[in-house]
């Protein structure tokens, strides 16, 4: 079987956008999906409902790949899965290293869809001597005096950094020296590459940060609503004056006989004087 350091993936030479590259994993989760149902064919309308995305932008995507469908048949989903399957290089096989294993980089250790997907946990890497030989997934954890060597047996070229952000950027530069030319980032912080590497950045806490703002932005949003929600009595130009018992000003001011401050055509300004 081919591996990861002798084949790369060709999407940059064929002038695939780097945004139909982004979105080429959703189509195939979704035609995955399709495929265990043993459904044969789906529509553009269909796949894109699955994938999230609209379906004319569906298939503006797929014709990069060279894949048009069939008109009023659709897409046949056991070839689109071995296109896209094809064109992100999952025909191959990834040997991956892991570096870090604390509580995260044992669940990425143990989680089950690296292979299903292509990739293989070719070692686990840590710092910590006591972790040494103890095996996480089935797979014995190596210490990191072993990095380059490990690299450099099993051919790899994507690294996966799960250690804290201290020492994150030390172990890519170790990593990149020693062939990894393709990196996915769970340390919280930014990391420096040369050229010719791929840095792919994955931060919980700051996914969680951008759905508070959602979150706080939602709630201003009902807030504004439930305030602006008593209409004015129609046909009432005194109703403020009248539910204070005098005349209201826009700064909430009242008074039995008192006046209000008024623009030129007669309405309270929008901002009234100090």
């Amino acid at each position: 079987m081919a591996t990861g350091r002798t084949h790369r993936p060709a999407t940059r030479s064929r002038g695939i956008p780097e945004a139909t590259v982004a979105r080429l994993p959703l189509y195939l989760r979704a035609l995955t999906a399709l495929s265990e149902r043993s459904v044969p064919t789906v529509s553009s309308e269909e796949l894109a409902a699955a994938a999230g995305v609209n379906s004319a932008k569906l298939r503006k995507d797929f014709s990069y790949l060279g894949s048009y469908g069939t008109r009023g048949v659709g897409y046949d989903v056991e070839y689109l899965v071995y296109q896209i399957s094809r064109e992100l290089g999952l025909t191959q096989d990834w040997p991956v290293v892991i570096v870090g294993i604390g509580n995260l980089g044992a669940a990425l250790a143990n989680y089950g869809g690296f292979a299903s997907r292509g990739f293989r946990v070719a070692a686990l890497i840590d710092a910590d001597p006591a972790m040494a030989g103890k095996p996480v997934a089935g797979i014995p954890v190596q210490h990191t005096d072993e990095l380059e060597k490990i690299i450099t047996d099993n051919g790899v070229s994507i690294g996966v950094i799960a250690t804290p952000a201290g020492a994150a950027q030390q172990v890519c530069d170790r990593l990149v020296a020693a062939g990894v030319t393709s990196i996915l980032n769970f340390a919280p912080t930014v990391l420096t590459v040369p050229d010719g590497v791929d840095v792919r950045k994955v931060d919980l806490s700051i996914e969680l940060q951008i759905l508070a703002f959602h979150e706080q932005r939602k709630a201003g949003e009902e807030a504004a609503a439930l305030d602006g929600a008593v209409p004015a009595p129609a046909g009432r130009d005194d109703s403020r004056a009248e539910r204070t018992g005098g005349t209201a000003d826009r700064t909430g001011r009242t008074g039995g006989t008192g006046r209000t401050d008024q623009g030129p055509d007669g309405d309270v300004p929008a901002v009234m004087p100090a």
